[in-house]
């Protein structure tokens, strides 16, 4: 039976020959340090806000959505021109879930709101028929959905948003005491007239461009003057909110933060290295929409294929079966297919006309881990490219592993497609589908000439480290013991860790036996475990996930033949208690109007891969939001609320009755230090 949902989109050819030259033209060669720490230009305009948000992701979207029923004044940039993130320009349009959350529909107020349009939209909640989530659908109507929510928000609460697509951060101004983020300035792109429109060129052919104050032969600039409204009393107050995908504005503002492995500890023992390491992040991708098609299709061969398709694999023999992956997440469905099995999962066979959205470990994962290639550029590497200069910000990123890992995603489409090479499973295993195309096209689901999603989905970024702390003197982080399920009996951390990092693990995890255990008196193996996770007493938001990993690889390029996953880096994955996000966790350090959403806040790189899916994000966001416009009318900042801790605060306790007044959940039902069995949420 066909839905009455239609898409539209307009297919080319797997790419262009012009399109293929320039994406695999050397945009990693330019000399672009002189260009960028150019004089910049004079504002062509200023811009009030309370609140400015920066990165439209959901993160991004949830703080503008509270700061706007607020009634603030609220700027939202974004480097796309997309709202939402995971959900649309990144193209991961499923939604990560947890059962039992998802049953008891726990979640912020916007978030279930969002999940109420997609349903309303579409006339049913999982218009793909996944079976990864219990929503799959298209990107372009999240985007769609995301900003009449804002708009219908700005309406309710009386605010006003203030929204900047195609919008990137150049350069902050500070004050002197460098406690305080006087104004922003930022360059907003548009298409030449008469040259290709916005979406036609991929993130690493452009994202250089986007970060220079010149005009091009692609794009005109708008220098942007981002400065705080004033207050009745003429005293300007405002607050900026890093809700970027790779921690932009922390690492621009030079706060303290982390990137890459943390070094095992107490804290973090399943570690997989005894140092940091900050050019091991979570791989990337680049995600892209293939349609399923009656006839045979004719795909040529991209010109760089042979270079990563011994990479490409269904990585384990339960998930060997190309129909298993097509609808692992399908964000289209117009058909319903027959009933099929395969490795213990059911889900109905693709039908043509179903729309299959890619992101596979194996697969269109990229995933650097040397200082040769990492993605997300540490502060040596900011310093070394001039990057902290003033005017010298591009980014933050490494063009080439971009373009590379394009470069990649429409191999994997080719391998799937074609391919019959399998580098786990062997020979054998994969078999040409050759009746599937890629999607390309601005109408596309993915909205791009090439097909390929409008920025990759970051699964880890920088990490900012929070102020020093009750019980962290070091700077506040949310760690992998505070979530995990992991029974730490097991005799590898006995073995592997030394005893005082043994006896300290198991002191943290024992509760009211903590000072027995660390004084000698009870031993570290018959030391009571509590079943839950940390209990903050400034929570302000919640998430549940698993701990994901996607590791990076040994080797460089990552591609290469036989190259391995870091090993050690998949212990620390696996089940997570319910957890909470501190807003000690949002507050960086030196600089105290800037407030952290998204991925980027304190949390140690094994909670990261439980801290980054879609409600957690949303949560998050919404935390941010609320407590900027709280501090804005309460004339407080927000270390202010989390300074005296663990006395009580009574400006924090007004903060948190404020959102879950709003419908903005702290705590799962039944939180409590004395309820420590939380075994019935899986």
């Amino acid at each position: 039976m066909k839905r009455k949902h239609k898409v539209a989109y307009r297919q080319t050819s797997l790419i262009g020959l012009s399109l293929i030259s320039t994406l695999i033209a050397p945009y990693f060669a330019f000399i672009f340090a002189a260009r960028a720490n150019a004089a910049p230009r004079t504002p062509d305009k200023s811009v009030n806000c309370q609140i400015l948000v920066v990165g439209g992701g959901l993160s991004g979207v949830a703080t503008a959505y509270e700061g706007l029923l607020a009634g603030q004044t609220v700027c939202l940039t974004e480097i796309t021109d997309w709202l939402g993130g995971q959900i649309s320009a990144q193209g991961t349009s499923a939604l990560d879930e947890r059962p039992t959350q998802r049953a008891r529909q726990f979640y912020s107020r916007g978030y279930l709101e969002l999940r109420n349009r997609i349903e309303r939209k579409y006339g049913e909640l999982n218009p793909g028929d996944c079976w990864v989530s219990d929503s799959c659908f298209l990107p372009r109507d999240a985007h769609n959905i995301l900003n009449q929510m804002l708009k219908d928000a700005e309406k309710r609460g009386r605010g006003k948003l203030q929204w900047f697509p195609n919008t990137v951060v150049k350069d902050l101004d500070i004050s002197t005491n460098g406690k305080i983020i006087n104004s922003a300035i930022a360059i907003q792109h548009q298409p030449v007239k008469g040259s290709p429109p916005l979406n036609t060129f991929t993130l690493s052919q452009s994202i250089e461009d986007a970060y220079r104050y010149q005009d091009s032969s692609r794009f005109t600039k708008t220098i942007i003057r981002f400065i705080p409204k004033a207050s009745k009393n003429n005293a300007p107050k405002w607050y900026v909110v890093d809700a970027s995908e790779t921690g932009e504005i922390i690492a621009l503002a030079d706060v303290p933060y982390r990137l890459g492995i943390d070094a095992r500890s107490y804290l973090e023992p399943s570690s997989s290295s005894t140092t940091n390491d900050p050019y091991c992040t979570q791989g990337f991708t680049y995600t892209f929409a293939m349609e399923a098609t009656k006839e045979p299709q004719q795909q040529k061969m991209p010109p760089f294929y042979l270079q990563y398709s011994p990479y490409f694999s269904y990585e384990l023999t339960r998930l060997a079966n190309f129909d298993l992956v097509f609808t692992y997440r399908r964000i289209w469905s117009p058909r319903k297919g027959k009933p099929a099995t395969f490795g213990g999962v059911k889900f109905t066979a693709p039908t043509p006309g179903d729309i299959s959205m890619q992101n596979w470990t194996w697969g269109n994962d990229y995933r650097p881990g040397t200082a040769r290639d990492n993605l997300v550029f540490t502060r040596q590497q900011l310093q070394g490219t001039g990057q902290l200069k003033p005017g010298g910000w591009m980014g933050g990123l490494r063009t080439e592993s971009l373009r590379k890992a394009e470069e990649n995603a429409l191999s994997f489409f080719y391998w799937l497609y074609a391919g019959t090479t399998d580098s786990q499973l062997g020979n054998g295993v994969k078999q040409p589908r050759t009746n599937n195309k890629l999607l390309t096209g601005i109408n596309s689901p993915m909205g791009t000439a090439h097909g390929l999603s409008k920025y990759p989905y970051m699964r880890e970024g920088r990490r900012v480290i929070g102020r020093p702390s009750w019980g962290q003197p070091g700077g506040f982080g949310i760690w992998e013991i505070d979530i995990s399920r992991r029974d730490y009996n097991d005799e590898y951390y006995r073995k592997t860790l030394p005893a005082d990092m043994y006896r300290r693990l198991r002191a943290a995890l024992s509760g009211l036996e903590a000072v027995s255990v660390i004084e000698g008196r009870v031993s570290p193996d018959k030391a009571m475990r509590r079943t839950r996770s940390t209990i903050f007493p400034d929570a302000v938001g919640i998430g549940h996930y698993a701990i994901d990993f996607h590791p990076c690889m040994v080797n460089s390029p990552p591609e290469a033949p036989g190259n391995k996953e870091r090993p050690g880096e998949r212990r620390g994955a696996g089940q997570a208690y319910p957890f909470q996000i501190a807003l000690r966790a949002m507050i960086p350090q030196k600089i105290d109007n800037l407030l952290v959403g998204g991925k980027s806040i304190a949390t140690s790189h094994i909670a990261a891969a439980a801290y980054r899916v879609h409600s957690f994000e949303w949560s998050a966001g919404a935390a941010a939001g609320t407590v900027a416009a709280f501090a804005i009318k309460n004339a407080v900042a927000p270390y202010q609320l989390v300074d005296d801790l663990p006395k009580s605060e009574p400006q924090l306790e007004a903060l948190k009755r404020l959102l879950k007044q709003n419908g903005n959940p702290t705590a799962f039902p039944d939180t409590s230090i004395f309820n420590e069995n939380w075994d019935n949420w899986r």
